[in-house]
């Protein structure tokens, strides 16, 4: 056991001090963060130069003012135009792009044709869509002969956003948010498959370069090779460990300056939660006034938001993490162990990549549909199946899976991770000095079965 403590030291200490290590492990978190909120600021803040747009209706002035001007985006209606003149000079003339609507559009939906000589954003689209869709059903609704239709259609629009709360064991309510859940599923699912991916690779490496250099040979003198196999698994696991610890620690300090200086100074949450109130009892101009200048809908939805995510189960969540992140890695780690001690080199090792990589990819892939149904058979199943359930399972948490499914996932991948080291030391002590023959999976199959 001292052995596989100084082999455990040696693996973890050189790694920690690689500068890599630190780096990777300051910026992730940021990064990590730049994914999901440099996509959103990007939408919010989108100011490109103003799109000029020439609108022209064949014979017809059914949709004459009907899409507004919007600060990126300016419809000029042009008439006794024709669109095949136009598509000449265009761009001379300093438009966009030409929006041609034919008369048939009220029934027939693809009627309506944006020319341009660049591809136009989602965006914008999106808006002449729903603008002449509404303005198609309002016309529909006028052939009814319904007086004051306009003021009508007006007073009975309304918005509805499903909130949801959550009973605890103790019947207490908590607002919790679908959202939420959906981007920790993402975030956990992904991170299992990139950590249990990333340092399983990395033992592969550090058994070829040892294997390759011939240091193993000097090291296998003084140890077993089944304690030099697992000093190096659970060497780099510890890495692994003190790199998610950090990143907990970074996170959650993240989160106390957030909630402490941009959060508590507004006061937000207590002026979100009494706006509704105050609707209710008529006093619509005194909240307009008192409250519209202390607070944005943007930074109530954001208080709402990060609410919602402290609500969640953390506890639960980093244990099942901690404990899926070690016996994953421990379950792939030593096939990636008994791969590397098999092959002179890492190109030999594409032939047995192949069978390890797909399960792994296959857990992502269900993983992503889990967001949008967790109790599906599928991700049932695959949250039970060892090779996959490590990740699945990590997304399937924050939807509030069931305790005895989580226990019956645990037993199976103690087992069956345990049976995988088992295997694994068998073909590393045989493959490990080994050197000028190339191994198959049959060759394998042989060290395997050795008793010797």
């Amino acid at each position: 056991m001292n052995k596989i403590s100084v082999i455990i030291k040696r693996e973890y200490v050189t790694r920690v001090r690689k500068k890599s290590f630190i780096i990777m492990t300051i910026l992730a978190p940021v990064l990590m963060a730049a994914i999901f909120i440099v996509p959103t600021l990007v939408m919010m803040n989108q100011s490109g130069e103003l799109k000029k747009i020439a609108v022209i209706e064949d014979n017809s002035n059914l949709f004459k003012g009907v899409i507004k001007n919007t600060k990126d985006a300016e419809f000029v209606y042009l008439e006794n135009v024709k669109v095949e003149d136009l598509k000449k000079t265009f761009e001379k003339s300093g438009y966009y792009g030409i929006l041609y609507i034919s008369p048939e559009l009220v029934n027939t939906p693809n009627a309506v044709y944006l020319i341009s000589s660049k591809q136009p954003p989602i965006g914008l689209l999106s808006y002449i869509e729903a603008a002449l869709k509404k303005e198609i059903e309002r016309q529909k609704l006028l052939a009814y002969k319904v007086e004051n239709l306009d003021e009508i259609m007006k007073n009975v629009e309304t918005n509805v956003s499903v909130q949801t709360k959550k009973l605890d064991e103790f019947g207490v309510e908590k607002g919790t948010s679908t959202g939420i859940a959906m981007v920790l599923a993402y975030i956990l699912g992904f991170l299992m498959y990139m950590l249990v991916f990333i340092f399983g690779a990395q033992v592969m490496r550090g058994v070829i370069e040892e294997k390759t250099s011939r240091v193993v040979e000097v090291i296998i003198s003084s140890v077993k090779p089944i304690q030099l196999m697992m000093g190096k698994i659970i060497g780099i696991a510890l890495v692994g460990l003190t790199q998610f610890l950090i990143w907990i620690i970074l996170t959650a300090s993240l989160a106390m300056v957030i909630k402490t200086t941009i959060l508590q100074k507004t006061n937000i949450t207590e002026i979100s939660q009494s706006v509704p109130q105050n609707l209710m009892s008529g006093n619509q101009q005194a909240v307009g006034t008192a409250q519209a200048s202390a607070i944005s809908p943007q930074l109530a939805e954001l208080s709402k938001m990060f609410d919602n995510a402290i609500n969640q189960r953390w506890g639960l969540i980093i244990i099942c993490f901690i404990f899926y992140f070690i016996t994953g890695y421990l379950l792939y780690a030593s096939i990636f162990a008994a791969i590397g001690s098999a092959v002179d080199n890492e190109t030999e090792t594409q032939q047995f990549m192949l069978p390890v990589t797909i399960p792994i990819l296959l857990g992502l892939m269900v993983a992503m549909g889990t967001m949008q149904n967790p109790e599906s058979s599928l991700s049932f199943w695959c949250s039970m199946i060892p090779l996959t359930s490590p990740i699945v399972m990590m997304a399937r948490i924050p939807f509030d899976v069931p305790g005895w499914q989580i226990a019956v996932s645990m037993v199976i991948m103690m087992i069956t991770f345990g049976a995988f080291v088992w295997m694994a030391a068998k073909v590393y002590r045989t493959g490990i000095l080994m050197y000028g023959k190339k191994t198959s999976w049959k060759e394998m199959w042989k060290w395997l079965r050795y008793s010797g």
